[in-house]
């Protein structure tokens, strides 16, 4: 696809997807886009890259996609969010995500924000990165990866096993900048509304699949067992375990196939 192709997905009102910067080949999306906040007219700029050489996932995975089929995309905002709320924009940013999939086949949300189809495999995952200046957030970018036409028998061993891809579930080879337009206008509607003062929360727990499974969560202090029970009112996932209830904030989820640990 020609790089011209992805103009596009350029709406100059919108304040994330004000302009789209193309990379046939880049180290990081996010940390490009994290420059733009530098730069006039840089911030809400599209940076979308054909391929990353150091692209990363959550918690310091690499991100692995190759060139021409998937989407990678990142902007960066000076969100008007107080730092308490950080966590919305996460949330709302992943409703955007699911809200642009959808157009093409359903996905849910496995907490925090990866997009998964029914069965739990994997179509993509986003990367949010916020500065703290006091008790506001002073610039977030937003890191989005999909999955988009990458048949599961083209993927490694290891990736397949846990992943597919939008144009798989939806059965048709899916244009890509149909799927950047969609992403940013939705992402566009998420920051109005969490910047308005209405919570994402309610239409967060709804779409997530993590609730009502046992899961087993890595953290920082190990690893932690249970039933996912609920979303509380800052963005945390309650699990019910044996010793008790516990609200984790981050970490990876991984679902269990066995019920609750006795």
């Amino acid at each position: 696809m020609g790089m011209s192709e992805w103009q596009r997905a350029d709406r100059p009102r919108r304040r994330i997807g004000r302009g789209v910067e193309v990379h046939v080949t880049i180290g990081s999306t996010n940390d490009r886009a994290r420059e733009l906040l530098g730069e006039p007219d840089g911030e809400g700029r599209a940076v979308v890259a054909e391929e990353q050489t150091s692209g990363r996932g959550r918690r310091g995975r690499a991100w692995h996609s190759p060139p021409g089929r998937n989407l990678m995309m990142s902007i960066a905002i000076r969100p008007r969010l107080a730092a308490a709320d950080a966590w919305q924009l996460g949330v709302a940013s992943a409703l955007g995500a699911r809200s642009a999939c959808a157009a093409f086949a359903p996905v849910a949300l496995k907490w925090p924000n990866d997009l998964v189809a029914s069965g739990g495999a994997k179509v993509g995952g986003m990367l949010l990165e916020t500065t703290i200046d006091g008790d506001r957030i002073s610039a977030a970018v937003i890191g989005v990866g999909i999955n988009v036409n990458w048949p599961r028998s083209e993927m490694p061993p290891e990736i397949a096993v846990g992943a597919t891809s939008l144009g798989e579930l939806a059965g048709i080879l899916i244009d890509r900048v149909d799927l950047l337009t969609g992403l940013l206008d939705a992402l566009d509607a998420e920051l109005v509304a969490v910047e308005g003062g209405t919570s994402p929360l309610p239409r967060y727990r709804r779409a997530c699949a993590t609730l009502g499974t046992a899961v087993g969560v890595e953290t920082a202090g190990g690893r932690i067992e249970g039933l996912a029970i609920e979303i509380d009112d800052l963005g945390a996932l309650v699990i019910e375990t044996a010793a008790g209830r516990v609200a984790l904030t981050s970490g990876e989820v991984v679902r269990l196939h066995a019920g609750v640990p006795t």
